[in-house]
């Protein structure tokens, strides 16, 4: 085959490449940090404001993960969602208080430092004032809590030691029935790549269609 032949395939396989590569990219990076989530239902929603600024109501149910995440649509939800009655139906209301069910699943050894096993996950009856956030709620029942100088909560009852929200180099298969896949929970290629690939090998096509054509 001649150069000028030669000529597609080399840029029908380098664009295959960058392709690859992006792809790769794409599902690289991820976080190790504390998701918070409020109970809607019989599921889990994820919050739209920090545990610092809800303030739920008598009666809520709220949630937190510690897992390795790329962004709120691939968090990892708690791995059980209890009724407000499962956590706090012995805790007997009092005037002036509302009381708040607390759910923390510690996430799992692969989620965390190497080395540092998470506790198991728990629930606790916060029983606070009418005016307190969920980070109050918190700090009553799984002290001690860690928060950075951007007021991330890093830490609830001690766990992880140290750490908080560091980026990790690759994000935990989609192995965890609470992780919500990208990719359809497959494992293989993404439609995207699928479709890209489709692309190039088209685009492939018709330049070697171009070349022999001017050949002829």
């Amino acid at each position: 085959m001649t150069r000028t032949r030669l000529a597609p395939f080399a840029a029908l396989l380098l664009a295959l490449a960058v392709l690859a590569a992006g792809a790769g990219t794409a599902r690289a990076a991820g976080y190790r940090y504390w998701s918070f989530w409020d109970r809607q239902g019989d599921a889990w929603t994820y919050a739209t404001q920090g545990p610092a600024s809800a303030h739920p109501g008598d009666g809520s149910v709220e949630g937190f993960r510690f897992a390795v995440s790329a962004d709120s649509k691939d968090a990892s939800q708690p791995r059980t969602a209890p009724s407000f009655e499962a956590v706090c139906g012995s805790t007997p209301t009092k005037d002036g208080t509302k009381r708040v069910a607390l759910v923390i699943d510690f996430g799992t050894p692969q989620d965390g430092e190497q080395g540092e096993t998470p506790p198991a996950a728990r629930t606790a009856c916060a029983q606070v004032a009418p005016d307190a956030t969920t980070a109050d709620a918190l700090a009553a029942v799984a002290k001690p809590l860690r928060y950075n100088s951007a007021a991330l909560l890093c830490a609830i009852a001690g766990y992880p030691r140290t750490g908080c929200g560091e980026p990790v180099g690759n994000t935990p298969a989609a192995s965890d029935p609470a992780k919500k896949a990208d990719d359809g929970g497959s494992g293989g290629p993404s439609v995207g790549l699928l479709a890209g690939v489709a692309a190039v090998l088209a685009l492939g096509a018709a330049a070697i269609w171009q070349s022999r054509r001017r050949k002829g």
